[in-house]
């Protein structure tokens, strides 16, 4: 196990993947900086102050949003293999099937929390640089601020673990990229927005890492515009549900390979 471990370490490291994680981690958290700098009472519909525990967890929030983004480079542990045809002798190399697949969920999670850990401490740095700017202090204490973002941070690790699960699922790598931008960035949110259906939103991994993180601006904007009156989960409720999703994510990854034949 210990050496497949190594070696899915420098399959990514010998990527260019690491690189764009590495900047695309950087531009999402960046975003947060860059709206604290500008001043989110500025934006329109103005928001709440950097001086308010409000304004900083909303902007926290806003970088947690990008979460499918780790969930698409998941996609590619098992994607990639299919598209490149090397699955066939990563199976021939490790008959154990299931050991490559714990492999890959262990590098790729680790990858995700680091991907997380870049976000945050983007996002956290402009923060501060956005207090300093506007001459106030962060309405959010510093042991709430790292709850915050460790709740990020594993969230990150989750949903790319989550990516993982659906690349082993789909097999094609453009077909799972389709399938977990089009499932986390448009069918979730859509299903906010509409009566009846945005009952689900809570339970549905994006739903529920936005309770995780306090985030309620898109069930506040669905309440307003079509009236849905979503009520959002108990963070710790939502970590658990979180959870159960990554169970349910990691025995997929791993199970259903074991099965599936590959040219």
């Amino acid at each position: 196990m210990t050496t497949l471990i190594r070696a899915e370490f420098r399959r990514l490291g010998s990527t260019r993947l690491w690189i764009w994680g590495l900047l695309a981690a950087v531009a999402c958290g960046g975003l947060t900086g860059l709206i604290a700098v500008v001043g989110p009472e500025n934006s329109s519909p103005p928001l709440p102050g950097l001086d308010t525990p409000d304004g900083v967890l909303l902007l926290l929030g806003l970088a947690g949003l990008t979460t499918f983004v780790p969930a698409l480079f998941g996609t590619t542990a098992m994607g990639a293999e299919h598209r490149h045809q090397t699955i066939t002798a990563t199976f021939l190399f490790a008959p154990r099937r299931w050991t490559v697949l714990v492999a890959k969920l262990l590098v790729y999670a680790t990858a995700g929390l680091a991907y997380g850990l870049v976000v945050v401490a983007t996002a956290v740095l402009g923060l501060y640089a956005g207090a300093a700017v506007h001459g106030v202090k962060l309405g959010l204490p510093v042991g709430a601020l790292t709850v915050t973002g460790l709740r990020i941070v594993l969230a990150m690790a989750l949903f790319t673990v989550l990516g993982v699960a659906v690349g082993a699922l789909v097999g094609n790598q453009l077909l799972a990229f389709v399938v977990v931008g089009a499932w986390f960035y448009a069918v979730e949110n859509l299903l906010l927005f509409v009566p009846g259906l945005s009952a689900a939103y809570p339970y549905l991994p994006g739903g529920a890492t936005s309770s995780l993180l306090g985030f309620t601006l898109l069930a506040d904007q669905a309440d307003e515009l079509a009236g849905t009156g979503v009520r959002m989960l108990p963070a710790q409720l939502a970590g658990l549900l979180l959870l159960g999703y990554l169970l349910i994510a990691t025995v997929t990854a791993i199970a259903l390979p074991l099965r599936r034949d590959v040219a």
